[in-house]
C-alpha cells in the first residue's frame, strides 16, 4: 500500500533512455522515469541534476527532435512540437515563476486562448466564461472571485487559479515545481488538501521541491536524478530522509549543519532603538566579528525590512546605527556598501543578480571601484578577482562569461555570494540564504558561512527553516510584527521557544 493506495496503477507516462545536449555539455544522460495514474511522484534531486530540462522535455517546452530517446502516453509514442501539442494531451506545467498576466481578471488568466465565443461571431463569452472559471474554483474549494484581478492575488490564490487552468484543459499529469516556496503553513496545508483532491480524481501530480520534509507528507513515490543521470526510484513510505538525501548527491551528509563555533571578537554593528513608522518598532541588536546570529520570526515579522533598514535601502524615522565604533546615518545602499556592510537579498534574481549578464559582471557588480583608475576598470584584474572566488566557491559552471540566467539555483545564490566577498564586506545579512536550492548546495553554503565567521566576517542570517536556524547560530533573535520579541543563545534555543516568541507567546 502506498498512503492507503495501491501502487499497481496504470501507467500513464514513461520516458526512457532520454539525452538532451546543449553546446559542450550534456544535461540528461539517458534518463528514464515513469509516472502512474492517480499518484502524487515526487521528482529530487540537486540544482544542475536536470529535473528542469527532463520537465521541459515533458512540457514541450524542448520539442521532439531536440533530444534522443522516447516519450510515451498511454503506451504510445508521443511527440510533442510545442508547449500546445503536451497541452492538448493533457499536461499542464505550473513553474515557480507563475505564468499569469497581471493585468487579467482571474477568468480571463483561467481560459487566455481559448475564451469561448459569444452569442455574436467574433465577440468573447464572457458571462460562460465567467460562470465555467467560477465552477473551476469551486471544485477546487476556494473562494476567489473570478472576475479579480490577477496582479492583487497573493501568490497562493494565483497559484490556484494556475491550477484552475490546469483543470480547465483536462490536465491527466500535472507538473508542480517548488510549488510551496513562497506560502505560509497555513496555505500549504490548503494547497496539499487541493492536490490530494486531484490526486482521488486520478490526475496525476510531478512534485518538485527542495523541501525534504514536504516529499514524505504528499508523495507516494520519488524519483531522485543526480548530475543529469537516473539514480533511483523509491516508495515514499518505505524510505528515510538519510537514504534520499545520500542517494541525490552521492554521499553520506551525516552532519548537515556543520556549525563551527568561534570566539566572538570586536563588536562590528551596534544598532539601537531603530525605528520605522509602522514597519519597525524599537529595535536593538549587536553583531560581532566570528559571530553568526540568527534572526527568526513569521512571515511579515518584520525581518526584510529590518535588513533593508540596516543596508540603507528603506530609511528609518528613529534610532543610531553604530558599525565599527563610529556612528553612521547609512543614507543609501551604495552608503553601506562603502561601509563594509553586504546583503544577499531574499529574491535573489530581482534583486542580486542581473540576469541577462556573465558571472564575472556580476561578481564585480558591486565593486567596480576597486577595480578602476581615474574611471577606467581593469577588466584583467575583474577576471583574476571572479575567476578566484568562482573556484573557491565551486560555482559549476564551462567559465565566467556563462550569463548567470543559464545558472542552478544553487550556484546562482554562490554568484550574490561571490559579489559580497568581492567587495570585502565585513557585516553579511543573508536574506533566506538557502532558500530554493538543494540539500547539498546547502551544506556548501553553511560550511562558507562558518569559513567567513573564521574569517572574522559578523553575519546576521535571516531564515525560516527554524532547523537552519538552530544548527547554525550563535545568538538567535526572534520577530514578532516588527519588534523583537526574544533573543536566545544557542544552547538554550528550541523550536517550540523560537515559536512562542514568533506567534506573540511569552518565552518559557
Amino acid at each position: 500500500e502506498t498512503h492507503g493506495r495501491s501502487p499497481r496503477m496504470t501507467t500513464l507516462l514513461s520516458a526512457l533512455g532520454l539525452v538532451k545536449r546543449f553546446p559542450g555539455v550534456i544535461v540528461l544522460n539517458g534518463v528514464d522515469f515513469d509516472l502512474r495514474a492517480g499518484e502524487i511522484h515526487a521528482l529530487c534531486g540537486e540544482n544542475g541534476a536536470g529535473k528542469s530540462t527532463l520537465i521541459k522535455l515533458l512540457a514541450g517546452i524542448h520539442p521532439h527532435g531536440s533530444y534522443e530517446g522516447t516519450l510515451a502516453l498511454d503506451g504510445r509514442e508521443a511527440v510533442f512540437h510545442s508547449v500546445r501539442d503536451a497541452g492538448a494531451a493533457g499536461i499542464a506545467v505550473i513553474t515557480q515563476e507563475l505564468a499569469l498576466v497581471d493585468e487579467l481578471s482571474v477568468a480571463e488568466n483561467i481560459f487566455l486562448g481559448r475564451e469561448p465565443r459569444g452569442k455574436v461571431p467574433g465577440l468573447i463569452g464572457g458571462a460562460r466564461m465567467h460562470a465555467d472559471a467560477a465552477r473551476l474554483l469551486g471544485e477546487l474549494e476556494v473562494g476567489i472571485d473570478p472576475a479579480a484581478v490577477v496582479a492583487r492575488l497573493g501568490v497562493a490564490e494565483q497559484q490556484m487559479v494556475e491550477v484552475a487552468k490546469a483543470l480547465s484543459i483536462y490536465a491527466r499529469i500535472l507538473v508542480m515545481d517548488e510549488p510551496t516556496s513562497a506560502l505560509s503553513d497555513k496555505e500549504i496545508t490548503q494547497l496539499f488538501k487541493v492536490i490530494r483532491a486531484l490526486r482521488a480524481r486520478g490526475v496525476a501530480i510531478i512534485y518538485i521541491s527542495h523541501r525534504m520534509e514536504e516529499l514524505f507528507q504528499i508523495g507516494d513515490r520519488v524519483t531522485v536524478m543526480r548530475d543529469g543521470r537516473y539514480i533511483a526510484t523509491r516508495e515514499i513510505p518505505t524510505t528515510t530522509m538519510p537514504e534520499l538525501v545520500s542517494l541525490m548527491v552521492g554521499r553520506d551528509l551525516t552532519e548537515h549543519f556543520p556549525k563551527k563555533a568561534v570566539p566572538p571578537g570586536e563588536e562590528l554593528l551596534r544598532v539601537e532603538h531603530l525605528s520605522r513608522a509602522g514597519v519597525l518598532h524599537d529595535i536593538s541588536l549587536t553583531l560581532h566579528r566570528g559571530e553568526v546570529v540568527g534572526l527568526a520570526g513569521l512571515m511579515g515579522s518584520g525581518r526584510t525590512e529590518l535588513a533593508r533598514a540596516i543596508f540603507g535601502a528603506d530609511p528609518i524615522s528613529a534610532g543610531r546605527v553604530t558599525v565599527k565604533g563610529r556612528e553612521v546615518v547609512v543614507g543609501s545602499p551604495q552608503h553601506a556598501i562603502g561601509l563594509g556592510i553586504g546583503l544577499l537579498t531574499e529574491d535573489r534574481k530581482r534583486q542580486g543578480l542581473v540576469l541577462c549578464l556573465d558571472i564575472r559582471a556580476n561578481t564585480c557588480l558591486a565593486s567596480v571601484d576597486r577595480f578602476s583608475t581615474a574611471g577606467v576598470v581593469d577588466g584583467g584584474r575583474e577576471t583574476a578577482a571572479a575567476q578566484k572566488l568562482s573556484t573557491d566557491l565551486r560555482v559549476k559552471t564551462p567559465g565566467l562569461h556563462q550569463r548567470v540566467i543559464n545558472l542552478s539555483g544553487g550556484n546562482q545564490q554562490k554568484v550574490v555570494l561571490a559579489k559580497w566577498l568581492c567587495c570585502e564586506a565585513d557585516i553579511l545579512i543573508f536574506d533566506e540564504p538557502t532558500r530554493g536550492i538543494d540539500v547539498g548546495s546547502k551544506v556548501e553554503i553553511y560550511q562558507l558561512i562558518n569559513r567567513l565567521a573564521a574569517e572574522g566576517k559578523a553575519i546576521l542570517m535571516i531564515s525560516s527553516e527554524l532547523p537552519e536556524i538552530l544548527g547554525m547560530s550563535d545568538r538567535i533573535l526572534v520577530m514578532n510584527r516588527g519588534r523583537l520579541a526574544g533573543e536566545f543563545t544557542a544552547t538554550e534555543a528550541t523550536q517550540e521557544k523560537i515559536l512562542h516568541c514568533a506567534l506573540g507567546a511569552h518565552a518559557a
